[in-house]
């Protein structure tokens, strides 16, 4: 909300360029009365308003009344970049000192038809500030009742404004009062911190930084999430190539050699040998040492000899069947397969069936040297 004072401009002078420089009290403590609707509450005819001298003197509230625009009467907007060429007619000075229960600002007119004007009696200035207002009622410490408290104030320009109803006293609203309440809402001022940089802006500005700055927290979240699940994604990656190394080192530990390779063959060949001399109907193919062993013990001994036996038994048992197999010499092979007929009985049959024929066809053939 954009407040204005009223000040006697005194003491001044000219200075050898022509500018006239002044010091003037620009605010002070206690409390002002206003118009109800220059603070927003057409419903009351008068408001207290009660400026303590915490914010008065307040270390922002004197920084914010150096360098600050002068004008001749106030603009019907505040003075910003946008429109300083506009508005302006000299400066406030940086030397803010407090005088008392008044803040006292030096400050220069430098466009010459303000200095005429001031030099013809327009001689009261009027500061517009921005503020805060606390609308809790209360009591002063010398026990004066308010209805509101101003805090965050924050000089915008010095007015130069014509005699008011308050002459050299401090006052506020004299001349705003004049001056159809604000509608412009670049008239209203909020701070608004941005990366703890206080900045002082319209209601609307403070809307929109407002809710750009939730969207910057929003997306902030949003790419906090992104990062962190990122980040797990690539540690479960990790783990699982971890586990994938873990299972190649251990591949490569199984790997055989050339020399035990050999080995590895050459026992099998012995005992497909050993199987196939104890059992030769035992199938091999495609069977593992293990099934091989225990189906030549099945096929000697029967299933029930190794039946729910673990594999060390039926390893022992082929064993033992080893040691028990006996080779043959091929005499023996042939004693103990019995005797061979090997006679083609068909040709002996036929030579006997031509001998007969040949016995009874005898007569038939002349006796040589018969008569």
């Amino acid at each position: 909300m954009l407040f204005t004072d009223k000040i006697t401009l005194d003491g001044s002078r000219r200075t050898g360029d022509g500018y006239l420089a002044a010091n003037a009290r620009v605010a002070r403590t206690g409390i002002q009365t206003y118009l109800g609707r220059e603070v927003g509450k057409p419903d009351m005819a008068t408001v207290k308003v009660f400026r303590p001298e915490s914010e008065v003197f307040h270390t922002d509230a004197l920084r914010s009344f150096a360098h600050r625009p002068v004008t001749n009467d106030h603009p019907p907007e505040a003075v910003s970049a946008r429109n300083w060429k506009t508005h302006s007619v000299g400066m406030t000075g940086d030397e803010i000192a407090r005088d008392g229960t008044f803040v006292r600002v030096p400050m220069v007119v430098m466009d010459q038809a303000a200095i005429d004007d001031v030099e013809a009696g327009k001689v009261e200035l009027s500061m517009g500030y921005a503020c805060d207002l606390d609308w809790t009622a209360g009591t002063t410490p010398e026990g004066e009742a308010y209805d509101a408290r101003q805090t965050n104030i924050r000089g915008n320009h010095l007015a130069i404004v014509a005699a008011g109803r308050a002459g050299p006293q401090c006052r506020i609203g004299d001349s705003w009062a004049a001056i159809p309440p604000v509608k412009d809402p670049h008239m209203t001022l909020k701070t608004v911190t941005v990366d703890g940089i206080p900045i002082e802006v319209t209601d609307q500005g403070a809307t929109v930084i407002t809710t750009l700055l939730g969207r910057i927290s929003d997306a902030k979240t949003a790419n906090d999430t992104l990062v962190r699940d990122h980040a797990a994604a690539i540690a479960a990656k990790d783990a699982d190539l971890a586990k994938r190394d873990a299972e190649i080192d251990a591949l490569k530990g199984k790997i055989v050699d050339g020399a035990a390779l050999d080995a590895l063959v050459q026992a099998r060949g012995d005992l497909i040998a050993k199987a196939k001399a104890i059992a030769p109907d035992v199938v091999t193919d495609g069977k593992t040492d293990a099934d091989i062993r225990r189906a030549v013990v099945v096929a000697k001994r029967g299933e029930g000899a190794i039946k729910d036996k673990s594999a060390a038994y039926v390893d022992a048992a082929f064993d033992i069947l080893i040691d028990e197999f006996k080779p043959v010499d091929g005499l023996t092979r042939s004693i103990s397969a019995g005797p061979r007929t090997t006679v083609d009985h068909q040709p002996v049959a036929t030579a006997h069936a031509a001998m007969v024929t040949g016995l009874q066809d005898a007569w038939k053939t002349p006796v040589k040297g018969a008569a």
